[in-house]
């Protein structure tokens, strides 16, 4: 379904270089973080400024509405459009210059705010505003909606943070603001016109920021038209420059979680603490809570207070004592019924991510049902906050639907997400409508940050008069008399239920693979979990995360989880991309997926990407040909045990340059890759030969063989036994080698997959015991996809029962690792699935110095040993292991416990890494 678009050619024949007008780019900016879904014509990615401008005069000449885009996370629809979309993220993201002396930065619209604050850093300055998504939104999409984020208590919001403005407006007119212009001459008129209108319905509290700002044209506010383009969601005009203020951060930082019994009561206390000057006083449910413990497990948590709501509170200050002082007086006249005051950074840091992943964790209700966007937002005077709260509950009850609020209590800000039925026609719309008449009936504003976009803009006759709206129209034609920017939001506004994503789609149940639990069975309810917050965006490496690795590499949405995601959702839909699992977009777009499992732990609405490319791989392949790396890789446990038989015979021809280059090609790998050696005895052998000398007493415990303990690296398994031993453990094998089926998972291959894990899951069922995995992958194999794929009561039972070797030891006392430097890179799947906290724990007892490592070492099973991915597989591992191996000293161990890792360090660099099995068993004394 690949075509061009009209647009698409005019915009070519005009010099842009970079114009996307396939089906598979209009596909992934069809939608943004809302619900609404607005395929564009054509997608263009802007080198200059000067592109800016000719992409403006060929839309203007050919009547085509043009929507500006940072990273695609407005929640309300702002940033789609049915025209051609300006994609500034990926060429116009630069921080120009950071003027410490005046403390400003100059930055392009398509610079993501938390560059700003690296490069603003090393002079003791940040840049304010700093919404959830400040790892990947940029300073245009702040702009656009007047972003403020939690801090706004103490910073204030990106209109109070922005000195300067270089703007286009709709007829292509350059705009350089705050300054003087003869096509603002109307405005004038218009203010003078207005301006009991003006004084009375605008500007009446902080987060007042649906419609246009117009209370900054009146004469006592110096007819500032740089703060009106702030918030007007891209309908004015588009930003190609903006000069940010920046400030000092105060060198001590303190928080206080305050625990209550229930978030009405948590929004009542709010508005109380801002006597205190709080830099932020966030509201939070502890349902959210619960769902990053069930998600991530309890580690995931620092302890909190007491009750079933919290309040954030950050303070700051440049005296520790003061600041403390005034910690302890907060407390006092909170009305908590619990405290806790947090000081540790990185645990404060743990409680501030629960808190940006809001918007994610929200995304099923308490009901466990989908929970959507469109009223999130909603913002009242603070001091009516906690009536607001009850209100606002009393009417999601009448209507049946639930979700977690959370967000700015002391702004007064709430944020929720709602499980609506939206397949019931009329609902949506009905309640978004009584919704905005209490907030109405509060004083409130149908948005507090996130802009009306087509979520609200329909809502603003409730909340501002005939007059004002009419002024909106006056004010929007002399800056887009065309209406070319942005149609369709604030003025003229799309109706609040038309082009919703989600109930365009087709329902999936029945044929599937993987059961989807905790999605009712539903492929299509699984597919919409994305709701496109873009965490995937952005580089999380350096805390620990690993999504998305192969975006990382290429900076393409459409390797993002995120652009997957919305190419599977269109296949659902039936719009630009065929309703077929042999979709050429779909597969183009899974085809750099690393099936690492990092969106399962890392994307806040709980996307796993792996398992649903294995449904896709699975469902087009049935009973067709497949790619030769699906029977060679796709296989491998089955080709390893057959040169098990021979391995010296095999080793020597894989070493030898001509064949083993052929061998490559025709296994449909990557030339530049090695085969690995096959190991000369297996691990089963070994411990068969040695049976009379290991422990006959102690606590029985089965260790899982896997394919690549077996046949390649025995050596972990013979230094886990030792451990185990040593451990006061029994060690037990099955009789026959049994698999995981990892491989045949990965390559789709799932009707087999299922018989052999089938027959995996008996045996081990029949021990009846704890059951240990060395290989993260293999181990995660059964922790998870079993289940999903057979879904039996064995195989809850095997899930149950398999740990990781650190999960097994527990509270064992380990060797002395005293003074031993650790890289480590956890495996993308025991990150996924098990978490690594158990591990870092086990090594910081031991006395070890940790530093571990986030991302994907880019090998990733058969991903990186596939042709076409090598570049890719590289780039990944250069994004964080190499650099950080290589700069090393060289006694630091690298601890890789997956043997992809290790495979990957092999070939990519000088130095070996190994299994924690082999760490530990280095350090017991000798027997």
């Amino acid at each position: 379904m690949e075509t061009s678009t009209a647009i698409g050619g005019l915009l070519r024949r005009a010099g842009i270089a970079e114009v996307r007008d396939d089906t598979t780019t209009r596909a992934l900016y069809s939608s943004d973080a809302s619900l609404y879904r607005v395929p564009p014509q054509a997608v263009v990615r802007p080198r200059s400024i000067d592109e800016v401008a000719s992409v403006l005069d060929v839309c203007r000449r050919e009547g085509v509405p043009l929507t500006s885009r940072g990273a695609g996370t407005s929640l309300a629809g702002n940033a789609v459009g049915t025209g051609v979309v300006l994609d500034f993220s990926r060429h116009l993201g630069k921080v120009l210059e950071v003027d410490p002396d005046v403390c400003t930065a100059r930055v392009q619209p398509g610079a993501v705010q938390a560059d700003v604050q690296r490069a603003a850093a090393p002079y003791g300055l940040r840049f304010g505003p700093d919404p959830s998504t400040h790892n990947r939104c940029t300073i245009g999409g702040m702009i656009g909606n007047n972003a403020c984020g939690a801090r706004a208590l103490g910073y204030g919001r990106t209109s109070d943070n922005v000195a300067a403005l270089e703007a286009l407006t709709g007829t292509g007119h350059p705009l350089s603001l705050p300054g003087s212009d003869p096509m603002l001459e109307p405005l004038h008129a218009l203010v003078d016109a207005h301006l009991a209108t003006i004084r009375t319905e605008f500007g009446r509290f902080g987060r007042q920021v649906s419609g246009y700002a117009l209370e900054h044209l009146l004469p006592e506010n110096r007819f500032d038209v740089r703060k009106l383009l702030i918030g007007s969601e891209g309908t004015l005009g588009v930003l190609t420059e903006a000069t940010v203020r920046l400030v000092a951060d105060s060198p001590v930082r303190t928080m206080v979680v305050l625990g209550y019994p229930d978030i009405v009561t948590a929004g009542h206390a709010a508005p109380t603490l801002l006597v205190f000057g709080p830099t932020a006083c966030e509201g939070l449910d502890s349902r959210i809570v619960d769902v990053v413990r069930t998600r991530r497990g309890p580690g995931s948590v620092p302890p909190l207070p007491k009750g079933a709501a919290w309040l954030f509170v950050e303070l700051v200050g440049n005296d520790l004592d003061e600041v403390r002082d005034r910690a302890q007086a907060l407390e006092k006249a909170s009305g908590a019924v619990d405290a806790v005051h947090v000081d540790d950074p990185a645990r404060a840091a743990a409680l501030w991510r629960i808190r940006e992943d809001g918007s994610g964790l929200s995304a099923r209700s308490p009901k466990g049902l989908p929970a959507h966007a469109g009223w999130e937002d909603a913002a009242v005077p603070p001091e009516r906050v906690g009536d607001y709260l009850r209100d606002f509950e009393a009417l999601t009850g009448t209507y049946g639907i639930t979700g977690y609020p959370y967000g700015h209590f002391a702004d007064g800000c709430i944020h929720i997400r709602l499980d609506i039925p939206l397949e019931m026609p009329g609902l949506f719309r009905e309640f978004l409508f009584a919704a905005a008449r209490l907030v109405a009936s509060y004083g409130g504003s149908m948005s507090g940050e996130h802009g009306d976009g087509r979520a609200r803009s329909e809502l603003l006759p409730l909340m501002y008069s005939p007059a004002a709206l009419q002024l909106f129209g006056a004010v929007k034609a002399v800056f887009d008399p065309e209406n070319i920017l942005n149609p369709g939001v604030l003025v003229d506004p799309r109706p609040v239920d038309v082009d919703l994503r989600v109930p365009a789609a087709t329902t999936i149940r029945d044929g599937l693979a993987f059961r989807y639990p905790a999605d009712g069975g539903n492929f299509t309810q699984a597919v919409h979990r994305c709701t496109g917050v873009g965490k995937c965006r952005a580089d999380t490496t350096g805390v620990g995360g690993v999504m998305c690795p192969s975006y990382l590499a290429t900076r393409e949405e459409k390797d993002s989880t995120r652009g997957r995601a919305r190419a599977l959702q269109e296949m659902l839909n039936g719009g630009l991309v065929a309703d077929s699992w042999q979709s050429k977009e779909v597969h183009e777009t899974l085809d750099l997926c690393l099936s690492c499992k990092g969106c399962a732990s890392d994307c806040p609405t709980g996307v796993d990407m792996a398992t649903w490319k294995s449904e896709v791989l699975h469902q087009t392949y049935r009973g067709r040909r497949r790619p030769i790396s699906h029977y060679t890789l796709g296989r491998l446990p089955r080709w390893a045990a057959l040169a098990s038989r021979l391995p010296r015979m095999v080793n020597t021809l894989t070493r030898v340059p001509g064949v083993a280059a052929a061998g490559l090609t025709l296994a449909g790998m990557d030339r530049r890759r090695t085969v690995p050696a096959i190991a000369p005895r297996t691990f089963r052998r070994w411990f068969t030969e040695t049976a009379a000398q290991r422990a006959r007493t102690g606590d029985p415990v089965l260790l899982f063989v896997d394919t690549f303990t077996e046949y390649f690296t025995p050596e972990v398994g013979i230094a886990a036994v030792q451990v185990l031993e040593a451990a006061g453990y029994r060690v037990r094998i099955t009789e026959q080698q049994q698999c995981c089926g990892l491989t045949w998972i990965t390559t789709g291959q799932l009707d087999d997959a299922r018989k052999i894990l089938g027959r995996t899951v008996a045996d081990l069922f029949r021990a009846g015991t704890s059951i240990v995995g060395l290989e993260p992958s293999c181990t995660a194999v059964l922790r998870s996809d079993t289940v999903e794929l057979l879904g039996s009561e064995p195989a809850r039972v095997v899930a149950d029962h398999t740990k990781t070797l650190a999960e097994l030891l527990g509270d064992w006392q380990p060797p002395s690792l005293e003074g031993t430097n650790v890289v480590a890179q956890p495996h993308c799947h025991h990150h996924a699935v098990m978490g690594w906290g158990t591990d870092a724990a086990l090594l910081r007892n031991a006395g070890a110095h940790v530093k571990r490592l986030g991302g994907c070492c880019g090998l990733a099973g058969n991903f990186g040993v596939e042709r076409g991915h090598y570049d890719v597989s590289v780039a990944v591992a250069n994004n964080a292991l190499v650099p950080a191996v290589e700069a090393a000293a060289d006694d630091t161990v690298v601890l890789a416990d997956g043997y992809s890792c290790r495979t990957q360090l092999g070939d990519l660099t000088d130095r070996r890494g190994i299994h924690l099995a082999e760490l530990l068993a280095s350090r017991l004394p000798e027997r």
